[in-house]
């Protein structure tokens, strides 16, 4: 459906999974953060899109997940929602008004997180933040992730993108993978360990056991919450949650970090909630 040049995305019944347990969360956060004296809580979308999707079930409007965001009570102090695509956040302008305490920034995530957002979220500050990274495919870098997890601050959910991984770098045949996509997933994972780790000796393929083979996908994104916890410095980060498309084949996991033990356990009851539930 569109509305004009602005078209906006169709999402299936797990993607409205995902909005309903990061409004969950975020209800949940703002609810501790505001009984904390003295501190103060944003709340960061790293793709926030135009605000509204279209439901394929029905074929209704549905908020995403910065209209989410600003109907939680008790409200967070501020909002931070950028976007790359103008048009989107002209959209999202008319959608949120003239509110103060919403900022709406065009731009590169990858720049606007750590120039201007990032720095408004300081420790010493008592300032504190719930982050939602949710790209459109391997369009985020690790320097992103990293410094969310040194900041001490942030409580992060994160889409890790399993189909644009596979379709654009981890190949079967990892020879047939472009480099503009290898390069990509680099940029996403940090380095390229993600080599080592997504293709392993097969025996079965080659009689020295020199031939390689792609892992499942499950191993890859258990390897990326490694590394949130060993690189990044997240202390805590719960078990990646598979998001399915209607064939149940997994799109993305849903990822989430905090340097809390307690927000661990508030999202484990949540995804419990919803990991039986069938579209």
């Amino acid at each position: 459906m569109s509305d004009g040049k602005l078209k906006f995305d169709e999402i299936g019944y797990w993607s409205e999974i995902k909005l309903d347990i990061i409004r969950e969360y975020a209800t949940a956060y703002s609810t501790i953060l505001t009984k904390q004296t003295g501190f103060s809580h944003v709340y960061i979308d790293g793709f926030s899109g135009p605000g509204v999707h279209v439901s394929k079930a029905t074929g209704e409007f549905i908020q995403g997940s910065p209209l989410n965001a600003l109907a939680i009570q008790p409200p967070f102090t501020e909002h931070f929602l950028i976007d790359l695509d103008g048009d989107k956040i002209d959209h999202l302008r008319g959608r949120v008004g003239d509110r103060r305490d919403v900022h709406l920034l065009q731009g590169d995530c990858n720049q606007e997180l750590l120039t201007t957002v990032f720095p408004q979220v300081q420790y010493e500050q008592y300032r504190r933040g719930l982050c939602l990274l949710d790209p459109y495919g391997l369009h985020l870098n690790w320097e992103v992730i990293e410094t969310a997890g040194g900041m001490r601050t942030l409580d992060m959910f994160l889409n890790f993108p399993t189909h644009d991984i596979n379709r654009n770098a981890l190949w079967r045949d990892p020879d047939g993978a472009s480099p503009e996509g290898m390069e990509r997933m680099t940029k996403f994972w940090g380095d390229d360990s993600w080599r080592e780790i997504a293709y392993q000796p097969s025996p079965q393929l080659g009689l020295f056991g020199e031939d390689k083979e792609k892992v499942e996908n499950e191993v890859v994104a258990r390897a990326f919450c490694d590394r949130l916890r060993e690189v990044a410095g997240f202390k805590h980060v719960h078990e990646p949650m598979p998001m399915r498309n209607t064939r149940g084949a997994v799109v993305y996991y849903l990822m989430f970090a905090s340097q809390k033990s307690v927000p661990i356990k508030i999202v484990n009851d949540i995804f419990k909630k919803y990991a039986d539930r069938t579209g």
